[in-house]
């Protein structure tokens, strides 16, 4: 058994923060979830799709993360409780669904999970979700520990269908991906089964339908706001004159702070975890017993503004400080020596610091740049790419995936990203205006998730590119999730359909389609300069399983190369394709039989043939 579907409430659990979310939503009985995988929010839709298998509760990857707020939304309209879940850059995708069903509401509970990754730690952007939550007009529970983010969901079903409103959670990195000890409450078994009466008047969002529906999501915000003002997830601690208003994470470093700087006497902390709407009764009180208040927030000033404008509002004049050169930048992660260091100078109390629990000394650890894998195919495939183009003049516009690690030293198959299915849509810009050839990258995952759109408007306005489709078989930069492509029978599943992308690109009419296996690379180049010379838009599809994903199905393992006594050191290997299986021992080029994976690639590249497979283990 799972086990995030243990039963024995009140036992405690050590988990991550996104299990102990998957737990409390299993616990309120979320009955339909549907996501898009996107780190750091993985892990949730990872232990659904496996307690899928286990329970009630039915879990899909969906195609993207608008498709994914469209089932649970339908699924909620029909008095189920459901849940979404995605990354920040996720809900840009889901956001065209997002403000529509929050004008027509839910029946049964809705949470969407939206996860923040300030210092893009796997991210392509920092935005703030806060944001969706005043953009939206919909309520926002922000937890700043694990077992809050577990009692937090539990909660948010509740407060979905007591607003009938979508409820957004908002998590950030050093919730998802912290552990500690969550103590387990009872599991309610779901209500799978729904009805749905019809009401175009309430569920066709028509204009005239709409208009009524606005008034109706203005009132339910304001009953948001009655809520938030009673909610036990806005609380404050403390009974001195310095004020500190804090969400999220932030709240636990300002806890510290302000006993590692032995200000418990002077200072009261205003935790928001119910933080949209304002709570402006409990902020206005809060106000009204200090001198001075700091605002903490990770991201940006979006309390920051709030509370400034409620206190002129109010008529209170009182330094109120946040974002500024001298205090929080809008950038980055925050972390406790950093929150001790600005809440000692706001407060003016510099000299505190030098008393304060400093950090523990940690080593001086040499960078580990991000690579591809040992044995990735996408490296044959740039190597590949760079071999046939020649001394073209080229742009590589590319993708959000494993492969944008591609713009990376010896490759540099990079040149353009801006979102998750751009490849297609940037592509077909610069072929426009650049008398170069343009060649993009999109992965199997992202080619259904959006990019295959940028292929048919290219097919349809005649747009000059090649499309290269790096089909390994999963979606594996956020850890293997199924997508439309992938066979699920290979893991012993049945009931799902398969959608196979060559013959999606035959039936959108690209003029030119091949399909490479990339470790063949002599074949694959071939291919590819037929591909590169053709007018119009020409798709390569390189499909090679990816080869941490053909670990996990045990598929058999090649044998590991070697470098023999052949070798004149000319490093091409190394200079070409950086694979992290090589190493320099000596002044010469050895490779590491336990991350080799067998590939080939090298043995084709070296030009004496000095690589060779193993054939006894001294040889290694």
């Amino acid at each position: 058994m799972h086990k995030l579907l243990t039963g024995d409430p009140g036992k405690k659990m050590l988990l991550l923060g996104n299990e102990a979310i998957a737990r409390g939503a299993v616990e309120a009985g979320v009955a339909v979830a549907a996501a898009y995988p996107g780190t750091p929010s993985s892990e949730i839709s990872l232990h659904f799709f496996q307690m899928a298998q286990e329970s009630d509760l039915y879990f899909e990857y969906s195609v993207n993360e608008k498709v994914s707020l469209e089932v649970a939304a339908a699924a909620a309209n029909t008095g189920v409780r459901a849940m979404c879940v995605m990354k920040h850059v996720g809900m840009n995708v889901a956001a065209d669904a997002l403000m529509t069903l929050a004008y027509v509401g839910v029946r049964g509970g809705l949470v969407i999970l939206v996860a923040d990754d300030p210092s893009m730690f796997s991210s392509q952007n920092e935005q703030d979700s806060r944001y969706y939550a005043k953009l939206s007009g919909l309520a926002m529970l922000e937890p700043s520990t694990i077992e809050e983010a577990h009692d937090m969901t539990r909660l948010a079903f509740e407060l979905s269908e007591q607003l009938q409103e979508p409820v957004l959670l908002r998590t950030t990195t050093r919730i998802n991906h912290s552990t500690a000890v969550v103590t387990l409450a009872e599991i309610t078994p779901p209500k799978t089964e729904g009805d749905f009466t019809r009401n175009p008047m309430r569920y066709v969002t028509v204009p005239v339908v709409s208009r009524q529906l606005h008034v109706r999501l203005l009132d339910n915000l304001a009953k948001a706001e009655a809520i938030a003002n009673q909610s036990p997830f806005n609380y404050s601690e403390g009974k001195g004159s310095w004020g500190i208003i804090c969400n999220g994470v932030s709240y636990t470093y300002v806890s510290d702070a302000v006993r590692d700087l032995g200000l418990e006497e002077k200072t009261t902390i205003l935790r928001l975890g119910f933080s949209h709407p304002l709570p402006k009764e409990i902020v206005n009180t809060f106000l009204s017993n200090c001198d001075r208040v700091l605002i903490v927030e990770e991201g940006e000033p979006v309390l920051e503004e709030a509370v400034k404008a409620l206190a002129q509002e109010q008529e209170k004049m009182l330094p109120i400080g946040g974002k500024g050169e001298e205090l929080f930048s809008r950038l980055g992660e925050f972390n406790p020596a950093l929150v001790r260091e600005k809440i000692a100078h706001w407060f003016g109390v510099d000299d505190l610091l030098k008393s304060a629990t400093a950090p523990s000394a940690q080593a001086d650890l040499p960078p580990r740049p991000p690579t591809l894998c040992a044995g990735c195919s996408h490296r044959a495939t740039f190597h590949a790419v760079k071999k046939a183009v020649q001394e073209r003049d080229v742009i590589y516009p590319t993708d959000i995936g494993c492969y944008t690690l591609g713009m990376l030293p010896p490759l540099g198959m990079a040149d353009f990203l801006i979102c998750m299915g751009s490849s297609t849509g940037t592509a077909a810009g610069f072929s426009k205006t650049l008398n170069k050839k343009v060649i993009t990258f999109c992965g199997d995952s992202t080619f259904f998730h959006s990019a295959m759109a940028g292929l048919v408007n290219a097919v349809f306005n005649k747009h000059n590119f090649t499309l290269i489709i790096l089909d390994n078989g999963t979606t594996a930069m956020t850890g293997h999730q199924p997508h439309p492509g992938v066979d699920m029978e290979k893991h012993g599943l049945s009931g799902f359909g398969r959608i196979d992308i060559e013959e999606v690109v035959k039936a959108l009419g690209v003029g030119h389609l091949s399909v490479i296996h990339p470790f063949k690379l002599k074949k694959s180049i071939e291919a590819l300069q037929e591909a590169f010379a053709f007018e119009g838009v020409s798709v390569v599809i390189a499909r090679e399983i990816c080869t941490l994903y053909g670990k996990s199905l045990k598929q058999p393992k090649m044998r590991p190369f070697y470098v023999s006594d052949k070798c004149k050191n000319h490093k091409d290997c190394i200079d070409q394709l950086g694979c992290p299986a090589f190493f320099i021992n000596n002044g010469r080029v050895n490779i590491d039989p336990d991350r080799c994976t067998g590939c080939a690639l090298c043995a084709q590249v070296c030009p004496e043939n000095a690589i060779r497979p193993v054939k006894e283990q001294t040889q290694y």
